[in-house]
This record gives C-alpha cells, structure tokens and sequence, in this order.
C-alpha cells in the first residue's frame, strides 16, 4: 500500500483524529505566538505594514513545491493571529463581533471535521436532527406559548432579515390588498432590510426618521394609516438592538399597530436577541413574541463562532413558502417513506452544521448559565458609562440599553473624534466604533466579553485621553 503524500490524510474515520491531533498541536502553538507577537487588540502599523507583513510571510501562496503541513501551518496560522483583531482583548469594542467560547469553538472543529452537508438526510443523519431540536428549543424562547415554534439556522442577522422579508412577500394575502409589499422600518433598522427590499424586487422602504434612536409608535401609526389599503400587504419592522446604540424599539407599542392595521410585524432581535436567556433582562424584550417572525444572531451576544444566526417562528406554516424539491435530495418517494426532507430548512443548498456548536454551548451552560454572560456584559457597559459620566473631560451620550456605549470627549468636533479612532487603530491600542447621531459624531464601545474588567475599562479611557487634542 503506498503512503499517502504528506498533508493529505483525511479528518474523518476512525483514523481521522490521530491524523488532527499533531495538527492541531501546531495551530495551538500558532495562535498562541501570533497572540504574543501581536501583544495587543489589533496589529500595529495600519494597513499598509499589515499586507506587508502577511505578502512577506505568506507568499508564494501557490507554489510548485509544497512546502509541508507542519511549516504551511505554522506559518499562515500565526501570521494570520499576529495580525488579528483579536475580540477577546477587552480594547477591541469596536463592532458585534464577539469573542468566541473555547467550548463552542472546540465544537466547530468537530463539525469541520466530521463535515456534514445539511441539504439532505442521506449527508447528515445525526446533524438534521440535532438541527432540529435545538433550532425549536431557541425558537421556544422567542414564542413559549406556541405549540410548535421552530427556527431555520442562517449564517447571520444579514440571511435572517433576508428570510423574514421573503416569507413576508410569499405568505397569504387578504382579498383586498392589492401590489408589493410594502416595507416601513426606521431609520435606525439594519441595512440588511433595505437590502432586502432590493434583493427581492420590491419598493425602497418606507423609512420613518427615529431622531431618538427608536421608532415613534405615533409616526407609525400615521404611516400605517395612510398605507392601509392603499397598497398591498405591509411589514412593519421593529429592532431590538441597533447597531449604533443598542436601543430597542417599544415592541408592545408597535405589535399593537401592526395588529390594528393589519401589518405583519417582523423584529429583528440580532443583537438583543440573548437577553431571553437572563432573568434580569428578559422583560426588555416583552412583545417580541407577538412578532410573525424574529431575527437572532449568537455570534454576536451569544460567543458562538460566526455563523450563528437563526430566524424563529411561531409555527412551521409560516416556512410552507421556503418548501423546494430536486429529485436527486428529497425525492417524493424518499420523504414518503419517512426521509426528512431539509430543503426547506435554507434558501442555501450544501451548508454546515452549524447548530452543533450552538447546541453544545445550550447543553453545556444551559440557560442560566448564558443569561450569566449576558448579565455580566451589560454590567460591564454600565460601568463604562459610569465611568464616561463620572470624567470631567469625557462626555455619555446616554445610559446603555444593551452593551454599546456612545461617548467623545468633551469639545472635540467630528474631525477630531474621527482621527482619534484611527490613531489607536493604527496604533494596535484600541479598536473604537463610530456612531452618527443627530448630536454628532461618537466613538462606541461595544462590549461583548463578559470577562472584561473595571480596570480593563478605566485603561481604555485613558487610551483615547491620551490623543485627545489639549
């Protein structure tokens, strides 16, 4: 028998985890010099010095010769660690970019390992099943009085608001109505839903102004009034945890609407979505239930590695849409005969299990034990606020709702504020987010590591007085 070339043994069989573990030796001590190398949030030296580093490093990327899986390992894993950002140091708040949980992450190298293509039963016998039950459990949170709530796995809120928006367009309509569906949604709502709209052909949204940062159900009501029967069936879009603040839109106040006018009611609940894990913080989402469907995202409060996504809903009708047959995955006489079919489970066809580390992370801490993580971020981003609040040269925005904190210091105008993200950027000390409000430009903190401590915030406060203008 000859021996196979060296870098070619495979990750699955009896044989496969013999042939990771050296590997997986070499990517821990990678990932552990590159993090060393790196000594910081972010590479220093900005753009320019980080494609340098990574050209000088990495290439010829396609040689004639093979240089080995131990040295091609070695090298592009750490080269890739020492010029990460890296969301585990408590200065990388920039954006919902979570640090993922070891336990979750081990997890995923099972899935990549085992690679299960989650189009059809015959590919992944274990995987849709596990699919299955988890995607309910999740959508039991979101809908616990429904008797048979269920969630598709996406790659993230992107997919998701996609998704909602579709089933929205497809679903059955009322006699009356008559044209498009028509959108309305904030000017606070995700990109993803006007890229939607676009993606699926329909009218530009109609985008109501949210000078507060949330939807005014007053301004709603207006609008749905005039759109009610002038049009064809409405979605009316709420969020619960924006990209620049965090804020959550008043869902009760805005179910209502929808039901009085006949909307139907679509939340996308990426970022906030996770607080229906914690006793504490649970009833700020009160009315998330009343939606026809709910965008979740565990890659970004939920530590899981991208992707993490999900769309729930309140019952399996409301996926009948989604349902796509191809002989040669769900044939007719295969779902007959009790083969599962997972077509409508995705828009997508061949994709990864990525349920396994999600279900892993569910069985692991349970409940509690995220609502934990959940606790311990938002206590740590008011105490950042507090800390802003308490500075005599740093001005708060206001308190946060979720874990995204708005602050500049005092008397710096946009310019400034604008340069001194990137000086830290460039500089590897921090990683800063910016927000546009109607009183100006921000710097945001994102916290999403529920292990960062006061200190670790005091320190970064510091970071940003350092650059301020005198």
């Amino acid at each position: 028998m000859p021996v196979a070339p060296a870098g070619t043994a495979l990750a699955g069989g009896t044989d496969g985890p013999r042939a990771l573990r050296p590997l997986l030796d070499i990517v821990l001590d990678a990932l552990t010099t590159g993090a060393q190398d790196r000594s910081g949030p972010l590479p220093p030296g900005g753009p320019d010095a980080v494609a340098r580093t990574v050209r000088d490093a990495c290439l010829p990327l396609l040689p004639e010769r093979g240089a080995g899986p131990h040295a091609a390992l070695r090298t592009l894993v750490h080269t890739l660690a020492a010029g990460a950002a890296d969301p585990a140091d408590p200065h990388c708040a920039a954006h919902l970019h979570c640090p993922p949980l070891a336990l979750a992450t081990a997890a995923d190298l099972a899935a990549g390992a085992l690679n299960p293509s989650m189009d059809s039963w015959d590919q992944a016998p274990a995987a849709s099943e596990l699919e299955v039950l988890t995607a309910r459990a999740l959508a039991g949170l979101v809908y616990p009085a429904a008797t048979a709530p269920d969630a598709l796995v996406t790659t993230g809120g992107t997919e998701s608001n996609q998704l909602a928006v579709l089933l929205a367009r497809e679903a059955p309509r009322p006699p009356h109505p008559t044209g498009p569906l028509r959108i309305v949604c904030g000017a606070n709502a995700h990109h993803s839903i006007h890229r939607a709209a676009w993606l699926l052909g329909l009218p530009e949204p109609v985008t109501l102004p949210t000078p507060d940062g949330t939807l005014d159900p007053a301004t709603v009501h207006t609008c749905l009034a005039e759109l009610t029967g002038r049009t064809g069936p409405i979605l009316l879009t709420a969020t619960a945890g924006t990209t620049d603040a965090g804020t959550i839109d008043p869902l009760p106040a805005l179910a209502d609407l929808a039901d009085q006018h006949g909307a139907r009611f679509h939340v996308d609940a990426s970022y906030g979505g996770p607080l229906l894990f914690s006793d504490t913080h649970r009833t700020a989402l009160t009315g998330l239930t009343r939606a026809h469907t709910v965008t979740l995202d565990l890659h970004k409060l939920g530590w899981q590695p991208v992707a993490a996504g999900l769309l729930a809903v309140p019952a399996p009708a409301t996926l009948t849409p989604l349902a796509h047959q191809a002989d040669y995955l769900n044939a007719d006489d295969d779902t007959e005969a009790g083969l599962p079919d997972l077509l409508g489970r995705s828009l997508r066809t061949t994709r990864r299990p990525d349920i396994l580390k999600i279900a892993v992370t569910l069985k692991a801490l349970g409940r509690q034990g995220l609502g934990d993580l959940v606790d311990r971020t938002l206590a740590a981003a008011r105490t950042f606020a507090d800390l802003v609040d308490a500075h005599p040269r740093y001005e708060l925005h206001s308190q946060p709702t979720l874990t995204t904190v708005l602050f500049r210091p005092i008397g710096a105008d946009d310019t400034a504020l604008a340069a001194i993200r990137r000086s830290l950027l460039i500089e590897g000390h921090a990683v800063l987010g910016r927000a546009t409000t109607p009183t100006g430009l921000w710097l945001k903190a994102t916290l999403l590591n529920p292990h960062t401590q006061p200190g670790d915030l005091t320190h970064l406060l510091k970071l940003v007085e350092g650059h301020t203008p005198r």
